[in-house]
């Protein structure tokens, strides 16, 4: 049985420093060189405005909450934390392109090819994936080369065919299939397209501290969070609005996408969503009081707003 809504003190405040520190770190890495020239300037320029000063950073805040229950500095948790967050702007950028969701609202401004153009952006979302292995790949990152080797071979499959960018695949697929994909379809594409560098963010901290059981609790944590957060996704889609989302609303249903929402409807998608808060939490059993802040993260994702 789904437990209760439950208030969160604190958590949001706490999410939005780590947010901070990952802001700034992530300033410092895409400060562009001095003798840039005009078409390199308008690439940092397009860069920065997809992944600076906007989201949540919830994956920055799973990579660092995992690496400090852990005992990881927290200079190397910001870095897989900076990491997994040029993913993910990347992954936004090309998203929100016409041949994609054709989208012109992102984290309530124009994306990225609206304030550009097409190819700035798609060069933008390049630039931002590899930039996201070369933060990883850095001995700064960890001084053991094993681990920083380790750190990229999961960030790229979380990314790749087998995570986000084969659910992505599945996504369009769906736009045109004869008929809706059942459950267990839809619960693996958002598994791949959400969940995957949902889960790299989690285990981030574990590989960082070399430490495999650890990583195995955290990615059955992550990959309970992950269902959890895009039921909500899928919830937010159809009660929200496009002021609190900071981008466009109920897209699915125009578009005749199979959701959680469509399987299961309201309710059941809520408590869908309770179960799967439930199951990440259990499997945070053995790290005991250190883990409250990621107890926490999982009781917002069922209840953010936006």
């Amino acid at each position: 049985m789904a437990g209760p809504m439950v208030e969160l003190p604190g958590f949001q405040d706490h999410l939005a420093e780590i947010a901070t520190e990952t802001d700034q770190l992530l300033g410092e890495i895409l400060t562009p060189p001095t003798d840039a020239a005009p078409g390199e300037a308008r690439l940092w320029e397009a860069m920065r405005y997809a992944t600076l000063g906007a989201g949540k950073r919830l994956r920055a805040c799973l990579a660092v909450e995992g690496a400090e229950m852990l005992g990881v500095p927290r200079a190397r948790a910001l870095r897989a934390a900076a990491a997994v967050e040029c993913l993910h702007a990347y992954s936004l950028v090309h998203d929100d392109l016409p041949a994609m969701d054709d989208d012109d609202l992102r984290r309530g401004k124009p994306t990225t090819h609206r304030a550009f153009d097409d190819a700035t952006a798609i060069l933008a979302g390049d630039a931002l994936q590899t930039l996201a292995f070369e933060i990883l790949a850095d001995p700064a990152t960890h001084k053991d080369g094993a681990a920083r080797a380790e750190l990229c071979h999961a960030l790229a499959k979380a990314a790749g065919a087998p995570g986000m960018v084969g659910g992505q695949m599945i996504d369009i697929a769906a736009e045109t299939a004869k008929t809706p994909f059942d459950l267990a379809v839809i619960t693996r594409l958002q598994a791949m397209k959400t969940g995957a560098l949902i889960r790299f963010a989690a285990e981030s901290g574990a590989i960082l501290a070399r430490d495999q059981s650890a990583r195995e609790a955290l990615a059955l944590y992550a990959r309970h969070l992950g269902l959890a957060f895009q039921i909500r996704d899928d919830l937010l889609d159809v009660e929200g609005d496009v002021e609190a989302m900071g981008k466009q609303v109920r897209k699915d249903a125009e578009a005749g996408k199979a959701t959680f929402v469509s399987e299961l409807g309201i309710e059941g998608a809520r408590k869908a969503a309770a179960r799967e808060r439930d199951s990440a939490i259990a499997a945070l059993a053995s790290f005991g009081p250190a883990a409250r802040r990621l107890r926490e993260a999982a009781e917002f994702a069922i209840q953010r707003q936006s």
